[in-house]
């Protein structure tokens, strides 16, 4: 063998080792389920504001049964479809809830076996093939206004000792990762309303009257028990009919003006259509059906021979500096929790188990009187209005000034019937649900309010 041949063959062969070496040498295996550690849920939701719609269901173990909530963008508006579209002040906790769910990432790898998904509570809430009632985890899922998916999946709670941390997996799918989840989610019903149910404050209240009288339901008629004047004095309150001894408490009736400032409902239930339509500011007169009398009376509302609309726990009147005055009348006991509460939904007529709470129904309405503001005469002479400035006399001067005194009014008067109206417009739809603590902070009488001057030194 020639030294080229044998150059040759020892070349071949080392070569044809280090291919060998080199297949068969160890390699670093890197497992599939940690392949996408790190990366986001849904990358393709970048844009909070395209989400209009939040499902979040819920699981009741107690009862075995999913609890859906769902808040909507329909028809102009943000509504809350469990509770019958009730408006909903939605837009910016929407819009944070779903910026924090486009930041959800797989931040570590925990399983992906079906069986663990009891433990680390990520069972679907809707799944039916499943029969345990523990590991239930929250559902939410986001659309965008055409009703497609922007994010869909299940969360755990809080894991123990791991702030902000819980187990996320998407439905359909095995793994689950534990990521960071820095999301203010809510399902409360009262976390997603207008909390200033009123719009009032406690200073815009002059004038309070409080109406105590009980109702025979079968005949129709009122006995009147007492009427309570309360009138607003610089700092302090008086009420008629109070002797010289006498006084209001100022404590109390504090107190009492911030319930109504502070008004918050817990529940809703809608009016009949015929009653709804009866109340607002284009009604010529309240015109009610037997639907309406049947909702009404079911309440704790009626009707009197005369047209009157009372209830049968009285009633208050709180008259504004604008002119528009807010009357609550108060009704039946709501029993319950939850759904049962807010929006009517399985037995709330009775006490039932050991979280059943009370509440009552709340009807109100207002009404614009203006009369409390004394109209300004109008100018005699309104030649200044076809003038150019520069040319008023001083006549001219006087007359503009009485003038504007008299628009100023008629602003006033309008700007407090435009606010009766659009209270009105709201209200009408609703029978509201109220805390039993708001009704005792709000359900007075005179030895409520009214307590012997005391001495001074």
């Amino acid at each position: 063998m020639n030294e080229l041949k044998k150059t040759l063959y020892f070349g071949g062969a080392a070569v044809l080792l280090a291919l060998i070496a080199f297949i068969s040498s160890p390699k670093r295996v890197t497992p599939e389920a940690f392949l996408d550690t790190g990366e986001l849920f849904f990358p393709d939701f970048q844009d909070p504001n395209e989400a209009t719609t939040l499902e979040v269901v819920e699981y009741n173990e107690d009862t075995g049964t999913p609890v859906p909530f769902k808040v909507t963008f329909k028809d102009g508006q943000w509504t809350i479809p469990s509770h019958y579209d009730y408006p909903a002040d939605a837009k910016d906790r929407l819009s944070k809830t779903a910026a924090g769910v486009i930041g959800i990432r797989k931040d570590e790898f925990r399983s992906d076996n079906v069986a663990d998904h009891e433990a680390l509570g990520v069972i679907d809430p809707l799944d039916e093939t499943v029969t345990t009632l523990k590991g239930r985890g929250t559902r939410i899922t986001l659309k965008n206004a055409n009703g497609n998916v922007l994010a869909d999946f299940i969360m755990s709670k809080n894991i123990e000792g791991k702030k902000k941390l819980r187990y996320v997996r998407v439905p359909g799918q095995k793994r689950v990762y534990a990521s960071k989840v820095d999301i203010d989610l809510s399902t409360k019903f009262a976390d997603w309303i207008n909390k200033d149910l009123l719009e009032v404050t406690k200073a815009d209240i002059d004038k309070v009257i409080l109406k105590d009288y009980s109702i025979n339901e079968r005949s129709g008629t009122v006995q009147n028990r007492d009427v309570v004047t309360l009138t607003r004095d610089g700092s302090d309150w008086k009420a008629k009919k109070m002797s010289k001894t006498q006084e209001v408490d100022k404590t109390k009736m504090t107190n009492f003006l911030s319930a109504i400032d502070e008004l918050s409902i817990v529940g809703v239930r809608p009016k009949p259509e015929g009653l709804t339509k009866s109340l607002t500011k284009s009604s010529e007169g309240m015109k009610v059906k037997t639907e309406g009398m049947l909702s009404l009376q079911s309440k704790g509302y009626y009707f009197t021979r005369d047209g009157q609309l009372l209830s049968n726990e009285g009633e208050i009147q709180a008259q504004t500096i604008g002119g528009v005055t807010y009357t609550f009348r108060f009704g039946e006991v709501v029993y319950g929790s939850g759904l049962a509460v807010t929006a009517g939904t399985g037995n709330n007529n009775e006490k039932t188990g050991k979280d059943t709470a009370e509440n009552r129904y709340l009807f109100v309405t207002t009404q614009f009187d203006g009369s409390q503001f004394k109209e300004p005469p109008l100018p005699k002479n309104t030649a200044f209005k076809t003038k150019a400035d520069s040319l008023w006399t001083d006549a001219d001067k006087q007359n503009k000034k009485i003038q504007d005194a008299h628009d100023q009014w008629q602003k006033k008067i309008e700007k407090g019937q435009k606010s009766s109206d659009d209270l009105n417009e709201r209200f009408a739809k609703w029978y509201y649900v109220i805390s039993n603590d708001s009704f005792k902070k709000l359900h007075l009488k005179r030895n409520d309010l009214i307590k012997k001057k005391e001495k001074t030194s």
